[in-house]
């Protein structure tokens, strides 16, 4: 019996919590041949030697060589993904899906066009996408939430949103905020109103259809490692109800294979570990407010990269996605 060839993948910057992520998803996917990790800081050291959890998984060593890849996962820093494109020989018809934040605002570059890869709101466009920037983990949590809105010309006041996220959405490299004194029995904001993540929320809540959204966001640093948690509200439209609005996100997000509308409140740890996405919508006073949860590493950064591919290579869009929760 013939046998569908795998995706070669190959991943930049493999070392960090992002890349960590992405190792430990698609070295179980049952259609993905990890070829590369590339890393320049760590060149023929063991990928077991970084990730220690993933002994006797992988007998792969990090390199500099790309060996020939179907994608590339770009896991790198902030700015750094252009530089990679730059300085690598990339064949044509190799596909890039960059997990950074390069791409997002304006993904015409080096004669590649990066499609702003939420699947909840492109997923047709990510089909057919040589090239996808994905989304930022806040970017992911907040959009969830106003999505069903966007779409259907429901934003008509300004938006705020609080958001709680975990120590790894800091990034590994260690840092006055994220030492375990500092970030342990401690909650402190950061980025008051400039969040970097606000533009490319803007520009695909317009793309969706809302106009020109005003978002105040109010980032907040939790004591924990992983997930995000958003409390997002705006003034109702008048005459709607709470059932109008329940029915509204039930029905946006009745073919999505990872986001879910609950009846009842949510919390961050359903959806740790998992690409899952949850909301909450309630209404009070005038007002229409949307609880959202994602893990912020999985959703938020790896398992909606491997979201993306899947639909980039014609598979099953939760192909190798359907992972195990962490309840306690």
């Amino acid at each position: 019996m013939n046998q569908t060839p795998k995706i070669r993948v190959a991943i930049a910057g493999g070392t960090g919590y992002t890349g960590g992520e992405l190792f430990r998803i698609l070295l179980n996917h049952p259609y993905v041949e990890i070829v590369a990790a590339t890393t320049t800081s760590s060149e023929g050291t063991p990928v077991t030697s970084v990730h220690r959890d993933l002994i006797g998984e992988t007998d792969l060593c990090f390199s500099t060589e790309l060996n020939d890849p179907d994608v590339i996962f770009l896991c790198l820093g902030h700015g750094i993904s252009r530089q990679f494109v730059d300085t690598h020989e990339i064949k044509p018809e190799c596909r890039i899906i960059d997990l950074g934040n390069d791409f997002r605002l304006d993904g015409d570059y080096a004669g590649r066009q990066f499609v702003y890869g939420l699947c909840e709101s492109a997923r047709e466009q990510v089909r057919s996408a040589h090239d996808v920037a994905n989304p930022g983990c806040f970017a992911t949590a907040i959009q969830l939430a106003l999505l069903p809105l966007a779409a259907s010309g429901l934003i008509n006041d300004e938006i705020h949103v609080t958001a709680i996220t975990g120590s790894t959405g800091a990034g590994k490299k260690p840092g006055e905020t994220t030492h375990f004194s500092y970030r342990s029995d401690n909650i402190s904001i950061y980025k008051l109103f400039t969040h970097q993540h606000l533009a490319e929320i803007r520009q695909n809540l317009v793309r969706v259809g809302a106009q020109e959204p005003v978002v105040n966001f109010v980032p907040l640093r939790g004591d924990f490692t992983r997930g995000i948690f958003a409390s997002v509200y705006t003034r109702a439209t008048e005459g709607k109800t709470l059932e109008d609005y329940r029915k509204l996100y039930e029905d946006y997000y009745k073919e999505s294979p990872f986001v879910f509308h609950s009846t009842e409140g949510i919390s961050m740890k359903e959806v740790v570990n998992t690409n899952k996405g949850l909301v909450h919508v309630e209404l009070h006073d005038g007002y229409v407010h949307i609880a959202s949860c994602i893990d912020n590493l999985v959703k938020g950064a790896a398992g909606q990269a491997v979201q993306n591919m899947n639909l980039m290579f014609g598979l099953p869009e939760d192909t190798g996605l359907h992972l195990k929760p962490s309840a306690f």
